[in-house]
């Protein structure tokens, strides 16, 4: 089983977006057996709050849905449980070095890479872009199926 966290700032916009988003697409790969994914933030601010609604609105124009999830904090405890750390943002990288201590395991990654970008997935909190901010993270989580259907040697069509 292929364990991922995705992580953000307040783990109400894009990270609970990344993890609905990945399963969705694992899913439609069906691959869901093979998966843990999970979200959560570096910060308390958020911690116990529902997805935001703008978020929720985004996912549920791409028939996903989120019901149930409320924010995390990520704890220095889920480096030994999950396979793949992955940040929405430089900031998220940093914080997670922070809360990690190192990450000697080489565990933490930022989500565009996998598409091939060095940038930042656009912040809809500042923004209010959440539509900017799908089309970040679908990206991101496609390059991720085939990176990890590369290296874990998946049977997965493109989603």
């Amino acid at each position: 089983m292929i364990r991922i966290m995705f992580v953000c700032h307040g783990n109400i916009c894009r990270s609970p977006m990344a993890e609905f988003i990945m399963k969705k697409l694992v899913s439609d790969a069906g691959l869901s057996s093979e998966f843990h994914i999970v979200s959560s933030a570096t910060s308390t601010e958020e911690i116990g709050n529902s997805v935001y609604p703008p978020a929720k609105t985004e996912l549920a124009k791409h028939g996903i849905g989120c019901s149930g999830k409320t924010a995390v904090q990520l704890r220095k405890s889920d480096y030994g449980k999950y396979d793949y750390f992955i940040g929405m943002d430089t900031a998220n990288i940093r914080n997670m070095n922070r809360i990690f201590g190192s990450d000697k395991e080489e565990k933490i990654y930022k989500l565009l890479t996998y598409a091939g970008r060095s940038d930042d997935v656009a912040d809809p909190w500042y923004s209010g872009d959440f539509t900017t901010a799908y089309n970040d993270i679908i990206d991101g989580c496609r390059g991720l199926i085939k990176h990890l259907s590369e290296v874990h040697i998946l049977n997965t069509e493109e989603p």
